[in-house]
């Protein structure tokens, strides 16, 4: 049976899930409102003709899986999890700007440094789902992958906020491999190439790097805090 220490991070949760929801909830939804429209400005207004992203090894390696869509399609939850896990005003603000600088950078360089994916052999009629995504967003828009990067910012600040909640290493795990996932969908839907993912996972890690500096540190709970207990005693 699971002691009140286990359940704690539960309830820390669920709190953090309450805190300012009539802010989260429409503020996200604006986000990717305006975020959407930006980026399709963007899409049909380059500054010059796009540069094909060449393909590696590593493309050839990663097959088409038109089943990936719903990882791919997953990260618009993945996402809005560390805004709706925020505890307070001031960290919600923090979060969102340098959100909107991350999507910045990236919709200035697609639209000052145009680029694309090359056309794969594939009938888009076949795979439905796959075919309007295609319609809407080509294949512009490409390196550094906005998807990608947003999968690895939104995965390293959740690693904090579950270091913060104290949430077994199991939870943590779980995001990390839903982030690998999506990351991973980019290529197996034929939307990205691994150029676009390298770049765009680093673009996510140094915004997250930049905007977590001064995140409040991960409180210690459980064993952690036992043990360094014990350690003043001695």
């Amino acid at each position: 049976m699971p002691s009140s220490t286990d359940r704690t991070w539960l309830r820390r949760t669920l709190s953090r899930l309450t805190v300012l929801w009539y802010v989260k909830a429409p503020g996200t939804t604006l986000f990717m409102v305006l975020f959407f429209a930006a980026y399709f400005w963007v899409l049909r207004h380059p500054q010059g003709e796009p540069w094909m992203v060449p393909t590696t090894w590593v493309d050839d390696h990663i097959p088409f899986t038109p089943w990936a869509f719903a990882a791919y399609a997953s990260l618009w939850v993945y996402v809005s999890l560390p805004t709706a896990l925020q505890p307070d005003l001031r960290e919600l603000l923090r979060l969102g700007l340098w959100t909107a600088a991350m999507c910045v950078f990236c919709l200035t360089l697609f639209w000052a440094f145009p680029t694309q994916t090359p056309v794969p052999d594939i009938d888009w009629s076949l795979h439905p789902q796959l075919a309007f995504m295609k319609g809407l967003d080509a294949s512009g828009n490409a390196l550094p992958s906005l998807h990608v990067a947003s999968a690895v910012f939104s995965a390293l600040w959740l690693h904090r906020i579950f270091l913060q909640l104290g949430t077994p290493a199991a939870l943590r795990w779980l995001s990390v491999l839903h982030c690998v996932v999506i990351v991973w969908s980019t290529v197996a839907v034929r939307q990205h190439v691994f150029l676009d993912v390298l770049a765009g996972a680093a673009v996510g890690g140094v915004f997250a790097w930049l905007s977590l500096r001064g995140a409040p540190a991960p409180a210690r709970t459980g064993g952690a805090a036992s043990a360094a207990a014990a350690r003043h005693r001695r």
